[in-house]
């Protein structure tokens, strides 16, 4: 997978996010996004993936040389951001066993090994909007580092989890390989040692 973004700025009323964003990513490779609060780390996300549209500049998903219409992109990626919603009237089980009948799980696991490996015992007959803040990021990374996915999207990832949240997640996202993930975040253990750090501040200029 590569995705290539060419001079990519975006603009809300007369304030710009970032200009002129020329980067090329890789399957293989780990990008931290990193600058100040409000930097617009999560809206270059956004952009990247699809779901915000870019002010000017262009970027081209492409795979085994083929390109990726826009529309298709949903099929190659994972997502997990704090302001994710999650179903609450659902289970843990039933939102896994929901999740999963769209997305493969890596490795074929299944609900029961799925809920084992999240450390989500005992909560899997638990309705998800009676999970702690922790129990929830910790699902909603779950979800997107055991989906099999090309690309990964990870937003604050350790926003609300205690030591042995981060802990888990770090263990987790050493384990995950072959894809291309990005991680928005100023927090240093939250991207793995040669991760390339791409900093907005760097593409405020007029």
């Amino acid at each position: 997978m590569i995705i290539s973004a060419q001079q990519l700025s975006k603009r809300f009323n007369k304030e710009w996010v970032f200009r002129n964003f020329t980067q090329e990513f890789s399957t293989g490779e780990t990008i931290a996004i990193t600058g100040a609060n409000g930097s617009g780390k999560s809206t270059l996300m956004q952009v990247l993936w699809g779901q915000t549209l870019q002010t000017s500049g262009t970027i081209q998903w492409t795979s085994e040389g083929k390109y990726i219409d826009p529309s298709e992109l949903f099929s190659f990626i994972s997502i997990a951001a704090p302001y994710q919603d999650l179903i609450g009237e659902f289970t843990l089980a039933e939102h896994l066993r929901f999740h999963f009948s769209y997305k493969k799980p890596v490795g074929g696991y299944s609900t029961d090994e799925l809920i084992r490996l999240m450390y989500l015992e005992g909560a899997a007959d638990k309705k998800v909007t009676d999970f702690s803040s922790g129990m929830r990021q910790r699902l909603r990374l779950g979800l997107a580092l055991y989906s099999e996915a090309a690309v990964t999207f990870l937003d604050e990832p350790t926003t609300n989890l205690d030591t042995t949240g981060s802990a888990w997640y770090r263990k987790v996202l050493s384990e995950t390989k072959n894809r291309l993930i990005f991680i928005a975040t100023n927090t240093e253990e939250d991207y793995p040692a040669g991760s390339r750090i791409i900093s907005l501040n760097d593409f405020k200029s007029i």
